[in-house]
């Protein structure tokens, strides 16, 4: 099985036409995603070549949801159009938008999550690479080479570049679904949702969970780990030499006296139970000793 995302998941592509959007609509096609449709008011009516099936672009994302039954939509547009993308999505009944963009402003975030919850859209980011089932679908911008087989491991990541290192150093052995669910100060789907989903999915036996500095996610991460999930969690938290008050690589990752610090994560990690490495490549090890415990 997977969490949020399979072969019958139909996609459409907000932004399709657009450099990254057509680049990173052509990837997901080859990998296997079942691209039903692009939106773009200004390109209604046109047809894109995909792998020799002409893929229409729509006006509206409801236009597109009420010609093809897209249940999940991947967002490509500048961050002033962010806020009415997913409104828009998630107004037309779209189950799950994976939003790309970086550099969005804080308040529209809060706005547009606030109003998919409503809705009932999960929102996988902003500033995500999205995620992939390997073997039946691919919603983002993860290169689906890098883990093409199926397996046991479930991912959940703030960090892009190393969803990306852990799959290529653990692609032996497969994952269910690696989910990107990005690093801004707020986003749509956590790794409590995450966790929730790979504890009751039965193909997924082993989690890998990858934080970094910068607020308390991680910490309730742990807390949920203690009181309710039963496989065996493997985690790495990014940051460990970051400077005080520094913002690092992610809008959200940044320590601010003694919140949100690596050891006070990977601490609270240990205390639930959770194996943590010191390095990405460390944190592959125990992956893989732990898999062989539980054969």
């Amino acid at each position: 099985m997977a969490i949020f995302l399979t072969k019958d998941s139909k996609v459409i592509v907000q932004g399709m036409t657009g450099a990254e959007g057509m680049k990173h609509t052509r990837r997901m096609s080859a990998a296997g995603t079942e691209i039903v449709g692009g939106v773009n008011p200004r390109k209604a009516g046109r047809v894109v070549e995909l792998d020799d099936r002409a893929v229409p672009v729509f006006g509206t994302v409801r236009e597109a949801v009420d010609r093809t039954g897209a249940d999940v939509s991947v967002i490509f547009v500048p961050p002033p159009f962010a806020e009415a993308a997913v409104t828009e999505a998630a107004d037309a009944g779209i189950g799950l938008a994976v939003l790309i963009t970086e550099g969005i402003p804080v308040h529209d975030a809060v706005a547009f999550q606030h109003h998919a919850r409503r809705r009932g859209t999960r929102v996988i980011g902003p500033n995500c690479p999205g995620l992939i089932t390997p073997g039946q679908s691919n919603a983002g911008i993860i290169p689906a080479d890098i883990a093409p087989q199926p397996g046991p491991i479930g991912l959940v990541s703030k960090s892009g570049t190393l969803t990306y290192q852990l799959m290529h150093e653990l692609r032996d052995t497969g994952f269910s679904t690696c989910v990107g669910i990005g690093g801004d100060p707020v986003i749509g789907t956590s790794h409590i949702d995450c966790l929730t989903a790979f504890e009751a999915d039965p193909e997924t036996e082993l989690i890998v969970l990858i934080g970094e500095i910068g607020g308390d996610a991680e910490e309730r991460a742990a807390d949920f780990i203690a009181a309710h999930v039963t496989k065996p969690v493997v985690a790495y938290i990014a940051g460990f030499t970051a400077p005080e008050g520094r913002t690092m690589g992610h809008a959200g990752a940044i320590v601010s006296g003694s919140s949100g610090t690596a050891a006070g994560k990977r601490r609270a990690l240990e205390a639930a139970g959770v194996r943590v490495g010191t390095t990405p490549t460390e944190t592959a090890r125990l992956v893989r000793e732990q898999w062989e415990d539980l054969r």
